[in-house]
């Protein structure tokens, strides 16, 4: 694991800049249903889309998400996330590692979690957190219309 101060001053920065936004939830904002009767959808960062997509671009304030439908087959996954220090090999074998949808509906079927959305989403993970605030609150809206009542999350 890297140490902060191995990090350049910009990178150590925007890490730190990520810890006010992660703590300070002692509760939860919303009592959901018990898991076995939950709608889960799955949120990445890691630059997914599918293939005919725009691919998210070089720039590393790319705060849009891309949509993906839950019958994406694998083959259709195109990973564009910019950074060089990003290992794309486990994508490549199995794209569950940053996408778990097989797993998911796995769960589903096995009545561990009662469905799967309709639609899943996929930022760029090198965005600046506190610019992502307006696509993220666009994003909970749908899945709010898509009647999803918790979130799987996938940070690369």
């Amino acid at each position: 694991m890297v140490r902060l101060a191995d990090l350049h001053p910009a990178d150590a920065k925007a890490q730190l800049d990520k810890i006010p936004l992660l703590t300070g939830f002692g509760h939860p904002w919303v009592k959901p249903p018990p898991l076995e009767k939950a709608r889960i959808a799955i949120v990445t960062t890691a630059g997914l889309h599918r293939r005919g997509d725009r691919p998210f671009g070089p720039s590393a304030n790319a705060t849009d998400y891309r949509i993906i439908p839950g019958n994406t087959p694998a083959s259709e996954l195109v990973m564009s996330h910019q950074s060089v220090n990003f290992d794309r090999s486990g994508f490549q074998e199995d794209h569950n590692v940053v996408f778990p949808i097989d797993r998911l509906n796995e769960l589903a079927r096995e009545g561990i979690v009662g469905s799967v959305a309709d639609y899943h989403y996929a930022f760029m993970g090198a965005a600046p957190i506190k610019e992502l605030k307006p696509k993220a609150t666009e994003l909970a809206g749908l899945l709010k219309k898509d009647k999803v009542d918790a979130v799987l999350l996938s940070p690369v």
